[in-house]
């Protein structure tokens, strides 16, 4: 099968984008052998195989790109595209989707996902969605071993949106009548829905720093 050469260059807006495509293209795995080289303004990549194979390559090359420039870049409307595994994985710590989309929703940020339920589509650039999922991250190994899923999507916002330590969040729950310990269990459990629980605890915190203004 005859082998053939191609050389593309693709050009980037900024050092961040091209640090990320680097990165990326290293991790693919690619049908065709591929040499990269990143200049100032763009990255200068030799492709060599079959057609299929230069093919193959460049659509995931370009598939690739797109996605870092959806993350990097808003669209007309302000808002940026990111899978939340990327999220995750390059933050280095996950949480539940209702959490993130929960804390998103409490910090005002537009948010929702695509019609594949693949992407987050939201008005919070990437890095600061990195630095939310890390304080995310350290509120729930404050209180992880301790509460039930459905409560951690309370606490979690809460926690991170308002600055509040998640122990105290959860203590709050409990003062308020919201949240109770199960002895059986050995965690905290809602006594009330997600939704209700969020809006009094939110009220009183509101309240709260009302009355500390005054």
């Amino acid at each position: 099968m005859s082998r053939a050469k191609r050389v593309i260059t693709i050009h980037v807006r900024s050092e961040e984008e091209k640090e990320e495509l680097l990165k990326e293209i290293q991790k693919l795995r690619l049908p065709a052998f591929v040499y990269v080289h990143g200049k100032l303004d763009s990255i200068k990549i030799n492709v060599q195989g079959t057609k299929d194979e230069i093919r193959e390559t460049m659509g995931k090359i370009r598939a690739i790109h797109n996605r870092i420039r959806a993350k990097l870049y808003p669209d007309k409307r302000g808002l940026y595209r990111y899978s939340p595994d990327d999220l995750f994985r390059e933050a280095g710590i996950s949480v539940s989707l209702p959490v993130l989309l929960w804390t998103l929703q409490l910090k005002g940020e537009t948010v929702m996902f695509d019609e594949d339920g693949k992407e987050l589509i939201t008005s919070l650039p990437w890095t600061e969605a990195l630095e939310l999922v890390r304080e995310l991250g350290q509120a729930l190994a404050e209180v992880s071993l301790q509460t039930t899923r459905q409560i951690r999507e309370v606490v979690l916002p809460v926690s991170v949106v308002y600055g509040i330590p998640a122990e105290e969040v959860l203590e709050l729950l409990v003062e308020l009548g919201l949240a109770e310990w199960k002895e059986d269990k050995f965690k905290y459990e809602l006594i009330k829905n997600k939704e209700q629980a969020l809006e009094e605890v939110i009220k009183h915190i509101s309240k709260e720093g009302e009355e500390y203004e005054d």
